[in-house]
């Protein structure tokens, strides 16, 4: 264990305290003593190089666990400053990270502390607390730190999930399809990648090798993901089709187009008073083929976006496809999001989760394919 101080933490505590619980000499400096000075298990220590101590301690670490967070300090995580150890050790990190919160109840009922807290769980981010009770203000209500069980819970929580799908090959579809109808225009739709985008970071972050075959998106390649850049749903098709043979489970969010046109002109359409027809062709259904490709064992999970009768569509979906369940959502809490609800439909219930982040969502997702895994072996 490595304590990081903040310049303001060391007023309420002294360094020599951490030291004496950890063993371990304190970091309380940006650029602090580069040599390797920490007694850490072996795996940790080889990534300890002795060159940038705050690099160093952030490539170690399994977890890092921020308590107290005050509003400054969430403020600083999401627009990725970091004038200190701490702030500069969190963006460096890659491991899981559980943030606290604790101020008086009016910074954290502001907006733009809110706004971070999103923003946060958006990103991965475990959130605990603040509770309510009375305050170093003298006031009374919510910004209480979370008692030590709370935390001790979430970072045993944390812990867990990071290596919950250790050596699990994962592939995910994400983003939409484009398919050109000359060279300037196209039939699209209006998904954000966010949601699959979403998915892979979250498997990746639980231990797993990721694959993401993604159609144009709005969003940057997550680290550590392999990804797979396609455009038109053929090329998805292809790219799904051959990582599904090496592949252990399957989400597939892609939103891809179900028809394409069926001439594409070389130059491009000129406008003229005639009413104009376009013909149409199918595309692959991927999912299907995946479904019936599948082999014993794999893990196979699909999206719905539906505007009536969600829960039957999703269960034919099901059916038909031969997936384990479908992630059911609607376009108006989910396209263009940060955000969205969905409902976890397999043979036998739907399961209706309240409004939380995608990134949250995602959780969801493979905690229920984690289950699924543990039936079927």
């Amino acid at each position: 264990m490595i304590a990081i101080l903040t310049p303001a933490a060391t007023e309420f505590v002294t360094p020599l305290t951490f030291q004496a619980l950890t063993g371990n000499p304190v970091v309380r400096e940006l650029w602090g003593d580069q040599a390797p000075r920490f007694q850490v298990p072996a795996a940790a220590a080889k990534k300890l190089r002795g060159r940038v101590e705050h690099v160093d301690v952030a490539e170690a670490l399994d977890l890092l666990v921020i308590a107290p967070a005050t509003a400054d300090l969430m403020a600083r995580l999401v627009h990725g400053s970091a004038p200190d150890a701490l702030t500069a050790v969190a963006l460096a990190c890659r491991a899981p990270i559980v943030v606290c919160p604790a101020m008086d109840l009016e910074m954290w009922r502001k907006a733009s502390t809110q706004s971070n807290v999103r923003s946060l769980r958006a990103r991965g981010a475990r959130i605990v607390g603040p509770e309510s009770g009375a305050l170093a203000s003298g006031l009374a209500g919510p910004g209480r730190l979370a008692a030590i069980e709370a935390i001790g819970a979430a970072v045993i929580e944390a812990a867990a999930s990071r290596a919950s799908m250790a050596g699990v090959r994962v592939l995910v579809g994400a983003g939409r399809t484009e398919e050109p109808l000359d060279p300037v225009r196209m039939l699209t739709n209006r998904s954000s990648g966010r949601m699959g985008y979403a998915v892979a970071e979250a498997a990746r972050d639980r231990g797993a090798s990721v694959t993401l075959v993604s159609g144009p998106a709005d969003l940057d390649p997550p680290h550590g993901v392999e990804l797979v850049a396609v455009r038109r749903a053929a090329e998805m098709e292809r790219a799904m089709t051959l990582e599904a043979a090496r592949s252990d489970v399957i989400v597939m969010a892609a939103a891809v187009a179900d028809y394409r046109p069926a001439r594409v002109s070389a130059r491009k359409i000129k406008r003229t008073s005639d009413r104009a027809v376009l013909e149409l062709e199918p595309n692959a259904d991927i999912l299907a083929g995946l479904g019936a490709a599948r082999r014993k064992g794999q893990v196979l999970v699909g999206f719905a976006l539906e505007t009536n009768d969600g829960i039957r569509h999703a269960r034919t979906k099901l059916r038909v496809k031969r997936l384990d369940f479908v992630v059911l959502n609607a376009p108006e809490a989910s396209l263009g999001r940060e955000t969205n609800r969905v409902t976890l439909v397999d043979a036998s219930r739907a399961e209706a989760l309240a409004e939380m982040t995608k990134r949250e969502v995602a959780e969801r997702v493979l905690d229920r394919v984690i289950a699924i895994r543990g039936m079927k072996r």
